[in-house]
């Protein structure tokens, strides 16, 4: 299969990672269908040195499989040469991260230079495995839904179709056929990440559930929704710890999250109800199906999709500069996100061609007057350069 020409920045920083002399474990992780697997063929182009690939499944993976992969890519090391073993989807073997533990000390030990990049979907890999018992011995590489900047320069979108179209790569070539674009989103990234990146590696008693909840967040993305009438709209939806439960299981797929209102009473922060985001506006148009064309005609559902837009920009930025998101309300006055880092805080508002009040902007501010202003879809701040990444957050 032919390499395509371009290169994500996280390719640089993955082929840097496996060059270097063997420190920590790199751990590549990120959704379903972003690119991981191209990333990790284009960043071994570089590496000059013995490589053994393994891929995990399902079905066959087990600890001794792992076992005998981590062997293969011993035995390609000499006391002058490393080697470099590779392992995708990593969180399909059961129990992987104590395996890997085990044989990570005693190649440390034995002093065999053997290199390790896992990758899997998901931050559910994250949570499941890394802190189990690998504290002090990996460094994590996030690969995120593709951003606009990226989209752009690899396949020449405009800033609708950005919109549209969000940013899962294998998507970009369909965009002409919006039929089978549909079908590939909900065949290829939205069926296997909940089926296999949640229900798969969760208990989950209620699968279909768990997609209905999808769906009506995913079309709800930038607007609230209580848990009681999340469950008016669901059948079968048990009770808001099960609801939010499966939201925090999506937002763990890289699929959807609940942000929640930003207070510095932690405890109403929590209990607040879930402003629904997308991490991907595609996720939003596929959820919409035949109707999905009205999210660029109507200005009220352009307005929810321009926010979920930012709000996924702002979610991916978030893993990289660790910062929170959340969002503010108070009566009928609302901010549509706030982000903080520390004592940094700044109330955003998205402006998208609908009439807008900024009373929820002047509340914020009156009652939080450290915190930073910032419109985007103003003139100053266009959308399209806060997309780009050319906006400073704080």
């Amino acid at each position: 299969m032919a390499i395509p020409a371009y290169q994500r920045p996280l390719v640089r920083t993955l082929a840097e990672r496996m060059n270097e002399p063997r420190r920590f474990i790199q751990m590549l992780i990120g959704p379903r269908q972003t690119g991981k697997s191209t990333a990790i063929r284009q960043a071994l182009q570089s590496v000059k040195f013995p490589v053994h690939v393994a891929l995990a499944s399902i079905d066959s993976s087990s600890r001794d499989w792992l076992r005998a992969q981590w062997a293969q890519a011993r035995n390609l090391a000499t006391p002058s040469t490393p080697a470099l073993l590779v392992v995708d989807e990593i969180q399909l073997v059961d129990q992987w991260s104590a395996v890997v533990k085990e044989l990570w000390d005693e190649d440390e030990w034995g002093g065999t230079d053997l290199r390790v990049v896992l990758s899997g979907s998901s931050s559910l890999l994250l949570q499941k495995g890394l802190r189990e018992g690998l504290t002090g011995r990996f460094e994590v590489i996030r690969s995120t839904h593709w951003s606009f900047p990226e989209c752009a320069d690899a396949f020449g979108y405009s800033l609708d179709e950005f919109l549209f179209f969000g940013g899962y790569p294998g998507s970009a070539p369909l965009r002409q056929d919006e039929e089978r674009w549909l079908e590939y989103m909900n065949d290829a990234v939205i069926a296997p990440s909940i089926s296999k990146d949640v229900v798969a590696l969760e208990e989950v008693r209620k699968p279909i559930l768990m997609e209905r909840l999808f769906r009506l967040g995913a079309a709800s993305s930038g607007q609230e929704l209580s848990y009681r009438k999340i469950m008016g709209q669901l059948d079968d939806a048990g009770n808001t710890t099960t609801l939010a439960r499966y939201l925090e299981l999506l937002n763990d797929a890289g699929m959807l999250c609940g942000l929640t209102k930003f207070d510095p009473k932690l405890v109403r922060e929590k209990a607040s109800s879930p402003r629904f985001m997308v991490y991907d506006t595609s996720l939003m148009t596929a959820s919409y199906g035949r109707y999905r064309d009205f999210l660029l005609t109507d200005s009220e559902r352009k307005g929810h999709l321009v926010e979920s837009a930012v709000g996924a920009c702002l979610l991916a930025r978030s893993k990289r500069e660790h910062f929170d998101v959340s969002w503010w309300r108070e009566g009928d006055k609302e901010v549509d996100f706030v982000v903080s880092q520390g004592a940094d805080v700044t109330a955003i508002e998205v402006k998208s061609g609908r009439v807008k009040s900024l009373k929820g902007l002047t509340a914020f501010m009156n009652k939080f007057p450290h915190a930073r202003v910032l419109i985007i879809g103003a003139q100053d701040t266009p959308v399209e350069a806060f997309l780009r990444g050319e906006v400073p957050l704080f």
